[in-house]
């Protein structure tokens, strides 16, 4: 009988090393996204510094500090980012990215989507959340001075990292989320 108790003890402590150790990755893994996103806030606002009057008004701010695209003909892109409100880290987003045309390449870029209103906030909140082809994004390049605005709600800017890519093409992106736990 002690053998048994002993063996499920052993058991149960196996399962809440591996549990825990799972539960730490997640946490290093998430925290090392968040201090991603807040370097790229820095470098948005070092490359256009009109972007930090943009975060201080926004309602809500989502930034992908590692978005990953390919494409040769149908493109695809990836990536995962944090939402802030009040400069407080409150969930993660998954950014994926389908589109057709004519394109070849792949590159690396930071995007970062501004909320005006809480209505817009809550439609991203609620997941699914989705932009089409007619959605523009402003590019931030060194040297290169422009305009940021809110439209509809929102403002997207997106800034190169690394790579090439040449696309004339037509697609959407799709965006997920979850609250912090």
């Amino acid at each position: 009988m002690k053998r048994r108790n002993m063996y499920m003890l052993g058991m149960v402590g196996i399962f809440m090393l591996l549990f825990s150790g799972n539960l730490l990755a997640q946490t290093e893994e998430q925290q090392e996204l968040i201090n991603d996103a807040k370097e790229s806030k820095a470098a948005f606002i070092e490359q256009q510094p009109e972007m930090a009057g943009l975060f201080d008004k926004a309602e809500a701010y989502v930034i992908f500090p590692n978005v990953g695209k390919g494409a040769y003909i149908l493109g695809g892109a990836a990536g995962n980012g944090v939402l802030f409100e009040n400069g407080k880290v409150v969930g993660f987003a998954e950014l994926r990215q389908v589109d057709i045309g004519l394109q070849i390449g792949g590159q690396a870029f930071r995007q970062a989507i501004l909320f005006q209103t809480p209505s817009e906030l809550a439609k991203f909140k609620k997941g699914d959340y989705k932009f089409s082809g007619d959605v523009s994004a402003v590019a931030i390049e060194k040297g290169k001075s422009k305009s940021v605005e809110f439209s509809n709600g929102r403002a997207i800017v997106t800034m190169p990292k690394a790579g090439a890519m040449v696309e004339l093409s037509v697609g959407g992106q799709k965006f997920d989320y979850r609250a912090m736990k």
